[in-house]
């Protein structure tokens, strides 16, 4: 705990907020080490799918794309469609799940590494804020500094360069909505053609710049569920990073050549300077860490430094600093993942058995059964079918475990679409010997080039007394 507040009262603000509500800018330093360098590589790889993803395709179509508009998603190359949409609900709640385990055990280590959010910010736009306007100390200055021309200067390259980035994000943000062709064609072809589209890239474009210019860190710190969360989902056996309190305390500054009296700690702050929210991580987990690791490297750095051992802030649960207890796979975690193997499996299994042709065959509403010739029986039935693939199909209906016809009305054959739908009407017919009940429940299969790809059920309706 700092020396210079009363135990607990850093809980009562966050650290971007003073007591009279205004904004704290935080100018954090330049991070430098090991796990900084891993962070950045991670980044990198992140960074190349990320905006690789839209160009590659497979037979002609993007094998990523989430189209709200059109209600068409399409995950490495498979085809969804709203018919689906149960399987992206249990896929919804299944992150959810994995996200609530992921946290229970190694806190919120997703937000520093992982969450485009803090890639973005970290990795790109502050990075290039430390090209131009230099580390935190020159920014400062620059802060303070009277509006001269080499403020102008650097403000203006920076806020051009961070408009420039929110457009090319922008872009790719689209690219995933509405597809890379699309896009060319509203890059391409004139504005008037593509005014909906254009609107969006400009509208998207200011909310990335005003996010990664003005709001930054508190998009963690104040907008973002997630660091909620971790109050309910964490517990003393998660690990996040954590300061070594029982080898740190009491800390002091170091002198040299003196005998070192005190904790490990030696009050230096470089794990608050180089912070991106603002934190003191000596204080004890907070909601305000996203578990970037960059106090860690601080530190590490320092000790190296001064001839102390390394790890004073390192990846750690607080039983195993206070108690000195090995890892233990607790009972709530247990629970997490049964429940997130069971989705898994359910998952798993929707997946498996979906198909690439979707059926609906209904008997029309309102119609009765029709006396037909040669002591026959018929009903009137809607069909639909939805081609999920990307080539057109060419199906047949025959009757599975009934003995009857079954004719398609105004069509000789059923040609489904490439990614669109087929629907008409058809008729069943049936001896009205073979009609023992009210409603008879009939099995029609579908099948593709004489293979059956999938069986469908209705019902046939009689009289109420057959003979």
């Amino acid at each position: 705990m700092s020396t210079n507040m009363e135990p607990g009262s850093f809980r009562d603000k966050v650290a971007t907020v003073d007591k009279q509500g205004k904004r704290i800018w935080i100018f954090p330093q330049k991070p430098k080490g090991k796990l900084y360098n891993a962070r950045t590589l991670l980044s990198v790889l992140y960074l190349i799918i990320l905006f690789t993803l839209p160009f590659i395709k497979y037979k002609g179509h993007p094998i990523f794309l989430i189209n709200i508009l059109e209600r068409k998603f399409i995950l490495f190359g498979q085809i969804f469609w709203p018919q689906d949409f149960f399987i992206f609900g249990l896929g919804m709640v299944l992150f959810i799940v994995f996200i609530a385990l992921f946290t229970v055990v190694f806190g919120r280590v997703f937000c520093g590494w992982i969450c485009p959010q803090t890639i973005f910010m970290e990795m790109v736009f502050r990075k290039i804020e430390y090209w131009i306007e230099g580390d935190a100390a020159e920014q400062r200055i620059l802060k303070k500094q009277a509006w001269n021309t080499e403020k102008i200067l650097k403000k203006v390259a920076k806020w051009a360069a961070f408009w420039a980035l929110s457009f090319l994000i922008s872009n790719m943000f689209l690219s995933y909505i509405i597809g890379i062709d699309e896009l060319e064609k509203i890059m391409s072809e004139p504005v008037s053609q593509h005014l909906g589209g254009f609107t969006a890239i400009i509208i998207f474009t200011t909310i990335f710049f005003f996010i990664y210019s003005w709001m930054r860190e508190q998009v963690c710190t104040v907008i973002c569920p997630y660091g909620r969360m971790q109050g309910v989902l964490l517990d003393k056996n998660s690990v996040v990073v954590s300061y070594d309190h029982v080898r740190g305390e009491p800390r002091g500054k170091f002198k040299k050549n003196e005998e070192r009296e005190f904790g490990d700690c030696i009050d230096c702050l470089q794990c608050v300077k180089v912070c991106p929210t603002g934190i003191d991580i000596r204080n004890g987990t907070q909601l305000e860490c996203t578990n970037c690791t960059a106090c860690i490297d601080a530190c590490n750095r320092m000790m190296e430094a001064v001839n102390l051992p390394t790890g004073l802030i390192k990846y750690a649960s607080e039983n195993s600093i206070s108690k000195k207890q090995p890892y233990r796979f607790t009972g709530r975690m247990k629970a997490y993942t049964a429940v997130m193997i069971l989705l898994l499996a359910v998952e798993g299994y929707l997946l498996a058995s979906r198909t690439d042709v979707g059926v609906t065959v209904l008997r029309t509403p309102g119609q009765l059964f029709q006396q037909q010739q040669n002591n026959q029986l018929s009903n009137l039935y809607n069909y639909k079918f939805l081609n999920k693939t990307y080539q057109d199909k060419k199906l047949e209906l025959k009757p599975e475990n009934f003995e009857g016809t079954i004719t398609l009305v105004g069509e000789k054959e059923l040609k489904v679409p490439k990614e669109g739908y087929a629907s008409g009407t058809l008729f069943i017919y049936m001896n009205k010997a073979n009609v023992k009940k009210r409603k008879t429940k009939l099995n029609i299969g579908v099948y593709e080039d004489g293979k059956r790809i999938q069986v469908i059920n209705t019902s046939f309706l009689g009289p109420f007394t057959a003979n």
